[in-house]
């Protein structure tokens, strides 16, 4: 063998050496062991957590893979819009049941989504009183609740619940004090320190508002043109005043009288706040080539009511909602 050969393997036994250690390290973790189930179980089942993610009634929930939150802000507000929400961020919840499947772990809140009933609660007998069940309904047939499932890749890894913890970050806080301590961490900076000082920005939304300064003592409601506002009213003389107007979910001006006679006013735009639709979309249009009774070339009949008179434009404009969420018709 040449001298200058020995170098050469010496570096390429050095090479398998190094790759042999990188597949060693690079070993897929264990699948979660009958224990650790068990274990994850009684440390989770009836635990008290704060929310950090809206979570929507009814049969959907929300799924966490790799960190992120499916279905999207958009999809999920609309979801929110139409059913109303089973949790807020800041609201206190109760992991009421958790399970672990192949490669994900199923965690419900508040009694979870929309339950079946069993056969036989569907089963009534006639009598001269009419129909009697003959097994009482179940008081949790229709909870309140949501789930939120937790996806692996391929398996259910061996977890401590500290690991498990972490990976819940993004929708439960295991750690907060307070509901208000656990709503701070969804909100940017700004509205964060905001709030800790009991101040308003512009460009917050409601929630933040009642946040920052709590309920407001008064509201007043008004119309400026086709623009309807709403004044929320913080303090008396001889005090300094606040003044928050909101136009629908958010605050455009801030007016203070300070105990002095100072007026100042703000409107230019302080925070950016990620927009969210209040109401959700209407019907989806009838596709072109959707299957029809009718003969072809027949047109599609627009039937009239029972008294002749000429059918009406149906109202399609959003429902207006005042501030407890109660819809006020049009």
């Amino acid at each position: 063998m040449k001298p200058r050969q020995v170098p050469v393997l010496f570096l390429f036994f050095l090479f398998i050496v190094a790759i042999a250690g990188a597949q060693k390290t690079s070993a897929p973790p264990p699948h979660i062991s009958k224990q650790t189930r068990i274990d994850l179980v009684r440390a989770f089942n009836a635990e008290l957590v704060y929310i950090r993610s809206p979570f929507p009634m009814g049969k959907k929930g929300l799924t966490l893979k790799d960190g992120k939150l499916s279905p999207g802000a958009e999809e999920l507000q609309q979801m929110i819009a139409m059913w109303g929400p089973a949790a807020k961020p800041g609201d206190q919840a109760r992991i009421s049941d958790i399970q672990i499947k192949d490669a994900l772990i199923h965690f419900e809140i508040n009694g979870g989504p929309v339950k079946k009933q069993k056969w036989y609660q569907r089963i009534q007998v006639g009598g001269a009183g009419g129909a009697t069940p003959i097994a009482p309904s179940d008081s949790n047939a229709n909870p309140r609740g949501s789930y939120v499932d937790l996806v692996f890749d391929h398996y259910v890894p061996d977890l401590t619940p500290q690991q498990l913890k972490d990976l819940l970050r993004p929708v439960f806080d295991f750690d907060a004090k307070s509901a208000v301590e656990a709503y701070l961490e969804t909100v940017p900076a700004p509205v964060k320190d905001a709030i800790k000082n009991h101040h308003v920005l512009v460009g917050m939304n409601r929630e933040m508002v009642i946040y920052a300064k709590g309920r407001a003592p008064k509201k007043v409601r008004e119309k400026d043109g086709e623009t309807e506002y709403e004044d929320w009213i913080y303090g008396e003389p001889p005090h300094d005043v606040d003044f928050v107007r909101l136009v629908a979910d958010e605050v455009v001006r801030v007016e203070t009288m300070k105990v002095n006679g100072e007026k100042v006013i703000r409107t230019e735009k302080e925070v950016n706040v990620e927009a969210h639709p209040s109401v959700a979309k209407g019907p989806e249009e009838r596709p072109a080539n959707a299957p029809s009774l009718r003969r072809p070339g027949e047109e599609t009949p627009n039937p009239a009511p029972a008294d002749g008179r000429k059918p009406s434009r149906p109202n399609t404009d959003p429902p207006n909602i005042d501030p407890n969420g109660t819809q006020i018709p049009h």
